[in-house]
C-alpha cells in the first residue's frame, strides 16, 4: 500500500542512489496540453537534501519539461525497482530551471560528471514523497548505460549542439516558450523584419 512522507528518509536516499534510471513527468496548465514523461539515466540525479534534488538535463529532441516547469513549476520524479526488492518511489515537487549563464550554474554543475550535451539543470523542491509496492513491475537486469547520446553530442560539437538546442528546445509542442527560447527569441535561420 502507498505511504506518504514529507521528505526523503535515509532508506529512500539509499534506494535512489542505487537506481540507474528515473522518470520525469510534467504537464502544462492547458486542459488539452500534452503530458510529458521522460526516462533519464547517465548518472544525472543528485540528492541535495531530504527536500531538494536536482538532475542534469541533456540535449534532447524537445524541451517539454523545461517549458512546463517555467509555466507552473509542477514536476514529478519516479524511481522504480527492477530487481528482487520491489518499490516505486515518487517525488512530487516544484522545479526550477538553471541555465549555464546563471550564477548558480557553477556550483550545481560541479555536482555532476562532465557530460557532453549538457543543456540545463533542474532543481526540485519536494513537498511529497510517496512509495508504493511495485509488485507489478517486471524484473530486469541492468547491462549498462547507452553510449549513444554522449557520442551524438560529441559529434555535433559545441556550435552544433548550441544550434540544435535553440532549434529543438525553444518552444514546447503546445507552444510554450522555454528558458532557452527566451534567451534566443529568433532561432537560427529565422528572419526578422
Amino acid at each position: 500500500m502507498a505511504k506518504v512522507f514529507a521528505e526523503l528518509t535515509p532508506a529512500h536516499q539509499e534506494f535512489i542512489q542505487k537506481q540507474q534510471l528515473f522518470f520525469v513527468a510534467t504537464a502544462p496548465l492547458m486542459a488539452d496540453g500534452h503530458i510529458n514523461l521522460s526516462p533519464k539515466g547517465l548518472d544525472a540525479f543528485r540528492i541535495l537534501s531530504p527536500t531538494r534534488v536536482a538532475y542534469l538535463d541533456l540535449t534532447g529532441s524537445g524541451n517539454e519539461t523545461s517549458a512546463h516547469v517555467i509555466e507552473n513549476r509542477r514536476i514529478t520524479v519516479m524511481f522504480c525497482s527492477f530487481d528482487r526488492q520491489p518499490l516505486i518511489l515518487r517525488l512530487y515537487g516544484e522545479g526550477t530551471v538553471v541555465l549555464p549563464h546563471e550564477d548558480q550554474w557553477g556550483n550545481m554543475k560541479a555536482l555532476f560528471p562532465t557530460t557532453v550535451g549538457t543543456r540545463q539543470i533542474l532543481i526540485i523542491d519536494i513537498h511529497r514523497v510517496q512509495t508504493s509496492c511495485g509488485y507489478g513491475v517486471p524484473l530486469y537486469d541492468y547491462q549498462g548505460q547507452r553510449p549513444t547520446l554522449p557520442a551524438w553530442a560529441e559529434k555535433k560539437g559545441p556550435d552544433g549542439l548550441a544550434q540544435y538546442q535553440v532549434e529543438k528546445g525553444s518552444v514546447s509542442i503546445d507552444g510554450l516558450m522555454t528558458p532557452i527560447g527566451e534567451l534566443n527569441p529568433t532561432p537560427p535561420g529565422a528572419t526578422t523584419e
